[in-house]
């Protein structure tokens, strides 16, 4: 098997008025944090610290325990508050009961384990504490449009629930409201060269982005992440990448996210997403440090910049743009951002 390594209130009314506000303004995000507003999901909603803190607590617990039964008196105990208050606030932060979060993320392991492996449909079903195969059938059915059996026998791409952690969501927005004291310190960047063959890219387009933000405002990030996070025959993870002139189509985004899959793949296209073709060539891969998760938008912004001013013909090198896309890694603090550009010999 391929190891894939695997990103409130009355506010809601008011969204399409703030949004016209705040697209003149230079600084979106630290208009939104002075005013103690995040965005999630798509919803506006007031900032509240020990919410955020708690509900991130929850999160981090039904993620380590997820093979298990969980239920909300767990939660409730964990984070110290009563069942009540936990289901509230957790439906009010996530816009997802508990109990709905915790069905989504078991279906989405369910699929993953149907994809990757040839497990039995009933062990699969009970190993995810679903009552009875039938049950486990019917919302696996509801939720992706068909079968577990068909699923594991065709594995076309579906949308998995792939959550943001709400605490990156509010650390990062709390931070764009601060100013750096001092520059970003000396970071060490390492840099290689890696072969890619012939391969075909699977991709969504996007319409003016940029850059992940603006693709976000445009797209549903989540949902285009949880399809190519589907995709049984994806020769690496997904990734968010910038497309040269030449491999954009009329109408359509510099920033999109996709994954590559083989020469030869002939599979379903998920609806919505384009395949092109993409030629054998050379990339010149970009890590820095690990990192603590909380700094991520320091840490990405010391790669940007150290590619930005790297000269590879000091290497023998020279970028070759109309080639591939720049591309950019999930940032997963443990490993450092990762960033790759095509590059030719001199």
């Amino acid at each position: 098997m391929k190891e894939k390594i695997n990103f409130v209130s009355d506010y809601v009314k008011y969204y399409n008025i703030i949004k016209m506000v705040i697209r003149r303004a230079k600084k979106v995000k630290n208009l939104l944090s002075w005013f103690g507003i995040m965005v999630y999901g798509g919803v506006i909603m007031k900032i509240n610290r020990d919410k955020v803190l708690m509900v991130s607590q929850m999160q981090e617990y039904i993620h380590h325990n997820i093979r298990k039964k969980i239920s909300l008196k767990e939660l409730a105990t964990h984070v110290n508050y009563s069942p009540w208050y936990c289901a509230r606030v957790f439906s009010e932060v996530m816009h997802k009961s508990p109990f709905e979060y915790i069905r989504l993320l078991k279906l989405t392991n369910a699929a993953l384990r149907l994809r990757d492996y040839e497990d039995k449909i009933i062990d699969v079903a009970f190993d995810h504490h679903f009552a009875s195969h039938e049950g486990f059938t019917r919302a696996f059915a509801k939720e992706f449009g068909l079968t577990p059996r068909k699923y594991a026998k065709e594995t076309p791409p579906i949308n998995l629930f792939i959550p943001n952690r709400i605490y990156d969501q509010y650390h990062e927005l709390m931070k764009e409201g601060k100013k750096l004291a001092k520059e970003l310190t000396t970071k060490a960047v390492f840099v290689q060269v890696v072969e890619r063959p012939a391969r075909k890219l699977i991709l969504k387009r996007g319409i003016k982005a940029s850059h992940y933000f603006e693709y976000c405002e445009e797209v549903d990030c989540d949902n285009v992440w949880g399809i190519l996070e589907s995709i049984k025959e994806a020769l690496y993870e997904p990734v968010g990448l910038w497309l040269p002139k030449n491999l954009r189509t009329k109408g359509t985004s510099e920033y999109a996210q996709g994954v590559e899959v083989s020469i030869d793949y002939d599979g379903k296209i998920p609806q919505g997403f384009d395949i092109i073709e993409l030629p054998a060539c050379k990339l010149m891969v970009f890590q820095g440090e690990p990192y603590n998760d909380d700094n991520f938008r320091e840490e990405v912004g010391a790669v940007m910049d150290a590619v930005s001013r790297y000269n590879p013909e000091s290497f023998g090198f020279k970028w070759a743009d109309k080639l591939a896309p720049r591309i950019q890694l999930r940032p997963l603090g443990y490993r450092g951002y990762i960033e790759a550009k095509p590059v030719v010999s001199i």
